[in-house]
This record gives C-alpha cells, structure tokens and sequence, in this order.
C-alpha cells in the first residue's frame, strides 16, 4: 500500500495502482506519483519516502519547523 499526502489530502492506492515495484528508487517512485496525479515531477521534488517495515510506503511533503 502505499499512503500519499497531496496537496493538503490524503491518498491510499496499491502499488500496482501506480506502477511502484519492490526495489524501485525514490526519484522513480515520485516520477509514477507524479504521472498519476497529472503533474510535473517537480511537485514531488521535496517529498519524502518512508519505507516502512511492512512494506507500505508513506509518502508526504518534508516537515519543516521552526
């Protein structure tokens, strides 16, 4: 599964949904977001990708403080 924060909602899809298989890179990971969400790469630039042991993967806009 794989859990998306997008534009301020949040997205639950398969990873055959998207296009994402085991091993594939974050760039590559964000470059398949971006495809299904119809929008430049770009906008996945900053976003992180954490790989959890369950093999979900949460991706979200990086957390900035302060």
């Amino acid at each position: 599964m794989v859990h998306i924060r997008f534009e301020g909602r949040s997205y639950d899809v398969a990873e055959n949904q998207v296009g994402i298989t085991a091993g594939m890179s974050d760039r590559a990971i964000k470059e398949r977001l971006a495809n299904h969400f119809d929008v430049k790469g770009s906008r996945f630039e900053s976003y992180v990708i954490d790989r959890r042991p369950s093999g979900d993967l949460i991706v979200r806009p990086e957390a900035v403080y302060g």
